[in-house]
């Protein structure tokens, strides 16, 4: 019973005591004896006795937690003497003590070697980094690009030596390029293997913040484990696996405004009304209105980024499930792209941790509009006349019906309607089985199926419906990929004193099958079907209509026997050994398989004992590899004869009949391209692993290159066969190096700098004697209409992106070119002939370097990311096209009103010259994000909240006068700066991430 009592005011409570109170209700929590907290004190030094600043101090599965002084101490208070006390800091192995009933604790970490004992993923397993042999990189989730990310190429951007990632497009659409250690094809792909968690997928299958770790095999010896499809390197994306315990969700949301990164200077209304006065514009051009084109089609787009991570489980089964919804905007009108993706990752384990199942599901819905050429409207809105208005006065959108390739920009916008939706499914299972302690057997089964479905249509007010007079037109297609793998690995692991060997073999079988179809129809009855019905359209009945379709279906099969040995004996001398036996239907038949070795050695030399005095250095590890790997042709059945039935029907005897004809010669001897390459690799670390990094040296030499050979009619049925006998090397230098520059308790200051350097030569287009050219090169890229003349040029003895054209020196006092004939003398260009055209420069960079800084100070972090190449040049299209004031149906820039050399004013027409070829050097400021981690040690439901702020592309030097010196790298003409490029953007990021 409670009594209460009162008087004077005051209330007062007799209760039971808690003795008495506990004897009644034992187990109520407010009872229960409260936990005692502790001080524990402490110094935490290295091995070498020296007191480590900067440490973090965290109580395990709680909130506290401090970080060590200037002098290595630290002070905490712990909720109990059960507690557990986590030591972490950069290069050093993390630690957990018991504090039990000790107050005061002297720590001693160990170096970690981040760079010794961190794990990398390396094909069909892991390595401790120490023992890699190989040429490996790895990037962290910490240390991705942070803010905007399209896919996860812009994670590592300028992190990896020797991986150039471009990102040469503002479609919201597009990817980055991504290419290593220079071109070895003239015609097979050049994109390197991308792995998702071990199956094949491309860089934007997985949502960025997803990722864990991204893994680049960039030398022979690593990627031969991977055969016929490792030449251009292997990419190894791993994503978030093992849930947390407790349960966790992870809320990350952004938010970002694009602007264009920098326009071309082309004249406004006043600018081209200045040129009537002066005579180059004719004086009726003037429409009387001032219409900014570019701001007519484009916008300021707004998009936005959810992604949210369940985790949880426990130590038998745990799962991670993701969700990322996207809503990107593109600068341009409708230009969009709408994504989402889900992953759900279960981990079960059983039998006492023998068995261990892993089921793997990602899921992506992506929809964008499809319609308009963007390109073209692009140029459109450039040239038009900014004198001129959108709509004349009866309100329909204005054109000039005689003027050629001179639209209104804004009609194929809105006369249009199209989509494309992709869905793709991607189910893998592995199953891993541990008989016995350090053998284990691995099954992964995956299949991934992706579809394609478009729609376009014109109205019948489109420009093309008048131009070609019909009303109206539509078309519907669908495409379908199935990609079916098996993998079985084993591998086992023996220890034996100073002895570790590890061998690993596997077998795997991927089955590929796509197909699609397509139909056009147009002279509708209505605009209200859109593509939704091509059976209305009448072009079957009228001359002057359009009607198509087509189908197609190719299948092609690879199998493979691989095995890898691992030797380390006295963690000082490593040494790695691969084969991979490959067969692929896309082979001749006299080559279906090939054979790819390669060998690796290491030596730690700072495990030997003459090193033991050497105190400021931790790590010091020099390598050697060599590896053959292969690439396949990009299509299937090209060594097969191939006869098809023509579209070129003719009438004959009343019937119409199909002819039928060839479609490629024969090859028995289709092969893989081979590539070959040496490395030279030192790994280093220094100062208790202040200064870290590593330096490699390659040459690769690509042999039996594809190339489309001309051969004679008959007894060929074609004039060219796609052969094996072109040969191509490329040798360079890759330098890595990270610094912990400062380690204190409130104030963390890291960098990192990447260089490399890549020279590129064509040794033949042909050894073997039945396919040869009649020179030793060929032509490649165009300038297209009207200028109608060839880029570059790919040359024996000479490097892959050579522009070739006529060197302009001078104009003449009427402003006519004058270019350097093949003597060294000067001519006028109208007088000069295609044996006067000289090398003007190459469009790839010899060096690419970046720079990536941290900062932290208490709760606040900012990451500063830098990049740039240099040693190139750009052919810049705007300029050649619009920068001649000769050209007056078009607008034209404010430089055409300049004088050339400080002479005179162009006169001459529109040509391709080294005028219009500049330097590319340039540096990037590419990404600065500043970020707070706010104090929730009081919250009981979030348990971590950071908000940010992130620009991307901020910042460009370069004497460049284009939009952005960051074009296409690929393909045999690199550096061509079209004129009708979707412009690149600069994105500004307002974020949040969430813990609960």
């Amino acid at each position: 019973m409670i009594k209460l009592i009162a008087g004077a005011g005051i209330v007062s409570c007799l209760c039971f005591s808690p003795v008495s109170v506990r004897a009644f209700a034992p187990d109520l929590p407010f009872y229960k004896k409260a936990p005692v907290a502790i001080t524990v004190t402490g110094v935490v030094k290295d091995a070498k006795g020296n007191p480590l600043p900067g440490i973090s101090v965290q109580v395990k599965n709680a909130q506290q937690g401090t970080a060590t002084d200037a002098k290595g101490a630290f002070s905490i208070e712990v909720p109990s003497g059960e507690s557990i006390l986590a030591f972490s800091g950069t290069g050093f192995a993390p630690q957990e003590v018991k504090v039990g009933n000790q107050t005061t604790l002297n720590i001693t970490l160990q170096t970690s070697s981040a760079n010794l004992d961190e794990v990398v993923v390396v094909g069909y397993g892991k390595q401790k980094k120490g023992e890699v042999t190989s040429a490996v990189a790895s990037v962290k989730s910490e240390d991705f690009t942070k803010g905007f990310a399209r896919d996860a190429g812009q994670l590592i951007q300028g992190k990896v030596a020797g991986v150039s990632v471009v990102t040469a497009s503002g479609d919201p659409n597009a990817t980055t390029q991504i290419s290593l250690r220079g071109s070895s094809t003239i015609m097979s792909s050049t994109q390197p293997l991308v792995l998702i968690d071990g199956i094949p997928g491309a860089l934007n299958t997985v949502a960025p913040e997803d990722i864990e770790s991204i893994d680049v095999l960039k030398d022979g010896s690593a990627a031969a484990i991977y055969g016929t499809r490792g030449t251009n390197g292997v990419v190894l994306i791993t994503t978030r696996k093992k849930g947390n315990r407790p349960s966790t969700v992870t809320y990350e949301g952004q938010v970002n405004v694009q602007t264009i990164a920098r326009k071309m200077d082309f004249l406004d209304a006043d600018g081209y009304r200045r040129g009537i006065k002066e005579g180059i514009f004719p004086a009726n051009t003037d429409m009387g209105t001032s219409t900014d084109w570019l701001d007519v089609i484009s916008r300021k787009p707004v998009s936005q980024t959810h992604n949210i991570s369940f985790q949880g489980g426990n130590a038998q089964t745990n799962y991670v499930a993701t969700l990322n919804l996207r809503q990107w905007q593109g600068f341009f009108k409708r230009s969009e792209n709408e994504q989402l993706l889900g992953r759900a990752d279960i981990n079960h384990s059983m039998f006492d941790g023998k068995l261990k199942l892993n089921l793997n599901v990602i899921g992506r819905n992506r929809k964008y509009f499809d319609a308009p050429n963007y390109a073209y409207i692009y140029r459109q809105a450039i040239i038009r006349n900014p004198t001129d208005s959108v709509y004349n006065s009866a309100g329909f959108y204005r054109e000039d019906p005689n003027a050629y390739n001179y639209d209104n920009p804004l009609r194929p916008i809105q006369e249009v309607d199209g989509e494309s939706v992709q869905n793709e499914m991607r189910y893998n299972v592995n199953v891993l089985f541990t008989p016995i302690r350090n053998l284990n057997l691995k099954l992964l089964l995956s299949s991934v199926k992706r579809t394609n479905l478009n729609g376009y249509a014109e109205n019948k007010n489109h420009r093309a419906s008048e131009t070609l007079r019909r009303t109206g037109y539509a078309s519907r297609g669908t495409d379908y990929l199935r990609d079916n793998l098996l993998e079985f690995t084993t591998d086992y692991t023996h220890i034996m004193d100073l002895h570790k060997v590890t061998i690993m073999g596997g077998y795997s079988y991927q089955d590929v099958t796509s197909e699609g179809f397509s139909a056009n129809n147009s002279n509708f009855p209505t605009d209200l079907y859109s593509y939704n019905r091509l059976q209305s359209g009448d072009a079957l009945q009228l001359a002057n209509g359009a009607v198509g379709m087509s189908s197609f279906k190719n299948n092609n099969k690879l199998i493979g026997f691989f095995g890898r040995l691992n030797y380390v004996f006295d963690e000082k001398y490593l040494i790695s050994a691969i084969v991979r036996h490959e067969g692929s239907s896309k082979f001749g038949a006299n080559y279906k398989w090939g054979t790819f070795p390669a060998a690796s050695l290491g030596w730690r030399i700072s495990r030997e004992s003459f090193m033991s005095n050497v105190d400021f250095i931790n790590d010091l590890k020099l390598r050697a590899g060599f590896g053959i790997t292969g690439t396949v042709p990009n299509d299937p059945y090209m060594s097969l004869i191939s006869l098809n039935y023509s579209n070129n029907r003719f009438l004959y005897n009343g019937g119409w009949i199909q002819p039928i004809e060839p479609v490629r010669n024969r090859n028995p001897d289709l092969r893989w391209e081979k590539k070959t390459e040496i490395n030279f690799g030192l790994d280093f670390a220094i100062w208790s692993n202040r200064i870290s990094g590593s330096i490699d040296v390659y040459q690769r030499r690509t042999k039996d290159m594809l190339y489309n050979f001309p051969v004679p009619v008959p007894p060929n049925f074609q004039s060219s066969t796609l052969a094996n006998a072109g040969e191509m090397k490329n040798q360079g230098i890759e330098i890595l190096l990270n610094a912990d520059i400062v380690r204190t308790k409130d104030f963390q200051f890291r960098g990192n700098v990447t260089w490399s350097y890549n020279k590129n030569t064509l040794v033949s287009i042909s050894s073997d004697d039945r396919f040869k050219l009649a020179n030793d090169f060929f032509d490649a890229g165009h300038t297209g209409e009207p200028i109608q003349i060839i880029t570059h040029r790919v040359k024996v003895g000479q490097p892959i992106g050579n522009f070739f054209g006529y060197k302009s020196i001078d104009v003449d006092d009427s402003g006519k070119w004058i270019i350097e004939d093949k003597d060294g003398k000067p001519k006028l260009l109208s007088a000069a002939s295609g044996d006067d055209r000289k090398i003007l420069g190459n469009g790839v960079p010899k060096h690419t370097a970046g720079v990536n800084l941290s900062f932290s100070y208490k709760r606040i972090d900012l990451a500063v990311n830098m990049r740039g190449q240099f040693g190139y040049q750009i052919l810049n299209y705007q300029r050649m096209y619009y920068e001649n004031p000769t050209v007056k149906a078009y607008n034209m820039l404010e430089s055409a009103f300049d004088k050339v050399y400080g002479k005179a004013r162009l006169s001459s027409p529109l040509a391709y010259v080294s005028h219009y070829i500049e330097n590319g050097d340039h540096w990037k400021i590419d990404n600065v994000t500043l970020g707070y981690n706010f104090n929730v040690g009081g919250n009981k439901y979030i348990k971590n909240l950071r908000v940010f702020a992130s620009g991307l592309n901020l910042i460009v030097i370069t004497g460049y006068k284009g939009i952005d010196p960051e074009v296409s790298r690929l393909g045999l003409d690199p550096g061509s700066d079209s004129r009708d490029k979707y412009p690149t953007m600069r994105t500004f990021t307002a974020g949040v991430n969430m813990t609960f």
